[in-house]
């Protein structure tokens, strides 16, 4: 979790990222997210893994203020209450798939005297609903964890033998338990650690060799497949520029970040 409190949001990229990302606006302000085709959205939303792509996504807005979450794949499901798979990729409003607790929620993180406050009522939330929710077999969640440690060079060929499920059934059981195939999550991983080395000042060449890629235009192209820009454009992005802070200890609430 983090939370941000912006003055003036001018078109943020928004990179995709292999997590559920929810976004629990609770402020006064105007939040928009404009999501390419002349599509846009507004306050609470949550969007599936890898939103962003193709680099058409942007977030803008005055006087915002929100708490970011990002989910696990593998909690997402029993979280909101449908499958990451029914997001396909995209963004929608949070009512839709939590009708009235949404204007609860925003009333109680505005009342909020703290951040510290709000990450708790936000983690409160969180686990309840995640008490309440389905999980995931457990054999897709090893799967998950099994591309997220090899930071998605491993090869995804062999996970079905070693689970002990057909190739067929895996990939089915991924895709609609966790929102994309296996080999769509292991590129998106590789991918985000890619772009993660790029923001902390590695050259090109350097990050392709050491995240698995063939070669420095293997990277480009997935790079511009993802974002939409280069590399060395993506290495100046403000949305990931800030992780360090935002995200800096997996799976606790992180400080404001304004």
């Amino acid at each position: 979790m983090a939370g941000f409190r912006v003055g003036d949001l001018h078109a943020l990229r928004m990179v995709p990222h292999p997590a559920v990302t929810l976004l629990l606006d609770f402020g006064a302000g105007t939040s928009v997210v404009d999501c390419g085709a002349g599509r846009r959205q507004r306050g609470c939303l949550v969007a599936g893994p890898g939103f962003g792509s193709g680099g058409t996504a942007r977030a803008r807005g005055e006087n915002v203020e929100c708490v970011q979450v990002r989910l696990s794949p593998v909690v997402a499901r029993a979280v909101l209450g449908v499958s990451p798979a029914e997001l396909d990729g995209d963004l929608v409003a949070l009512d839709d798939l939590w009708g009235r607790d949404v204007p609860r929620i925003r009333e109680r993180l505005s009342e909020a005297a703290s951040w510290p406050e709000r990450f708790a009522l936000t983690e409160a939330l969180l686990a309840r609903r995640r008490a309440c929710g389905p999980p995931v077999d457990p054999e897709v969640a090893w799967a998950w964890r099994r591309i997220v440690a090899g930071h998605g060079l491993l090869r995804v060929d062999g996970l079905a033998d070693e689970v002990g499920w057909s190739r067929k059934r895996l990939w089915s059981r991924f895709r609609s338990q966790l929102g994309l195939a296996p080999k769509r999550a292991a590129t998106l991983v590789r991918f985000d650690e890619a772009a993660h080395r790029l923001v902390a000042g590695e050259p090109a060449a350097a990050v392709a060799a050491g995240t698995g890629y063939a070669d420095q235009s293997h990277l480009h192209r997935d790079v511009m497949a993802f974002t939409g820009t280069t590399p060395a454009a993506v290495a100046g992005e403000t949305f990931l520029a800030v992780d360090d802070l935002a995200w800096a200890w997996p799976g606790t609430p992180a400080a404001q970040v304004g």
